[in-house]
């Protein structure tokens, strides 16, 4: 019986250390990803090309393509995406760029984080 106590005690903090852990490992970046500010892209002085474009943070490090032909995104395409995917987001959050040819639309309800990563993979892309 103390066999059977100590075997279930073990079991019993492992799985709480495996709860703890995957909890840290899902909110670690969460609150300087909310925060994270996304600044304008001027188009008019980015030539014809394909640019690429990274975020590096956590389970939101994503690298995207960004095609601009006439001054215009014409195209955003994921090279690597985020850790947990949700391409009706991605595909929302980028038709939503192209419409508004800039980095600064809305981002897409309950994928806040994650849109906030895309937009500064697409921001840095054309900013560096």
């Amino acid at each position: 019986m103390k066999k059977f106590l100590k075997i279930t005690i073990s079991l019993l903090l492992i799985l709480v250390l495996i709860f703890v852990s995957g909890i840290f490992y899902l909110t670690r970046g969460l609150k300087e990803g909310e925060n994270l500010v996304i600044n304008s892209v001027d188009l008019s002085k980015i030539d014809d090309g394909i640019y690429f474009g990274e975020y590096k943070k956590g389970r939101w490090d994503n690298t995207l393509d960004i095609t601009v032909t006439g001054h215009k995104i014409t195209e955003v395409k994921i090279k690597d995406d985020v850790k947990f995917s949700m391409p009706d987001v991605s595909e929302k959050l980028f038709k939503n760029v192209i419409e508004s040819q800039n980095t600064t639309v809305d981002t897409v309800s309950g994928a806040t984080v994650t849109s906030k990563a895309y937009l500064k993979s697409i921001e840095n892309a054309l900013t560096n």
